[in-house]
């Protein structure tokens, strides 16, 4: 049975099924440029990480235009309630990850490299995450930026706070990324941009590049498939999940590093 958080501030909403004997917590971001909420990129991608053991929570965030850190409070918001209410659902001390896709994986990044702001989020550290999974996402505001989610935050105001390969600095978490090489709407060097600051910093990484698919593949599944717009499934790109699922075991909850 689908049960549901709410952030009564906001109206975002933080829903799952409940699992016994979770590995840790995965909170998915949905794409959809920051203007709606792909569901190919929510119920299903959660399905496939608790059936892998992990406690997968969908995050509906605010979604429209001057958007500014509305949603970034939110997933913050998310991240610390689920850690409050860790110990009643089974996985205590265990590792609280953010995932997104797309505009979905802008908010998941920006959390990872903005979570110690303090003019932002006071000096609370309840909401860093412990590792990021960032699928096909949105990165900078520069050459190869998404100009239609960059807006949807900033509007005419000022985005470099949105251009998070700026950002990335010693105390950003573990990071998962994968992308397709001839992605037409979020290209690639999003996902380069993103790796290069990670190795700067020596922040353990694994980066998977496909080289041929659409933008939006999700779980690259036949239960997500979309052949209308070219989302087709796709074996090749699909052992993505799976592999996150391995990189998922070797993170260590060593805090201090990111404090």
């Amino acid at each position: 049975m689908t049960q549901c958080f709410i952030n009564e501030d906001t109206g975002a909403s933080l829903s799952y099924k409940q699992i016994p004997n979770a590995k840790g917590a995965i909170i998915i971001c949905p794409g959809g440029g920051y203007q709606f909420l792909s569901p190919r990129e929510s119920e299903p991608v959660a399905d496939a990480f608790c059936s892998a053991g992990w406690q997968a929570f969908v995050l509906r965030y605010s979604v429209g235009e001057n958007l500014g850190k509305k949603p970034l409070k939110e997933l913050a918001w998310a991240v610390r309630e689920v850690r409050i209410r860790a110990a009643e659902m089974g996985f205590e001390g265990k590792p609280v990850i953010v995932c997104g896709f797309s505009a979905g994986g802008h908010l998941a990044a920006s959390l990872g490299v903005h979570w110690n702001d303090d003019t932002t989020f006071g000096p609370m550290t309840i909401h860093r995450p412990d590792g990021l999974i960032l699928c096909y996402p949105v990165i900078t505001t520069g050459k190869y930026g998404h100009k239609e989610s960059i807006e949807a935050l900033a509007g005419k105001n000022d985005a470099s706070y949105f251009s998070l390969e700026h950002f990335i600095s010693e105390h950003t978490p573990p990071t998962f990324l994968w992308h397709t090489m001839n992605d037409e709407t979020v290209p690639v060097q999003n996902v380069i941009l993103f790796a290069q600051g990670l190795a700067t910093y020596g922040i353990p990484a694994e980066v998977h590049l496909y080289p041929n698919g659409v933008h939006g593949l999700s779980l690259a599944t036949e239960a997500v498939a979309e052949p209308e717009k070219g989302r087709l499934p796709d074996n090749h790109v699909a052992g993505w999940f799976e592999q996150c699922i391995q990189w998922l075991d070797t993170i260590k909850l060593v805090k201090e590093k990111y404090l």
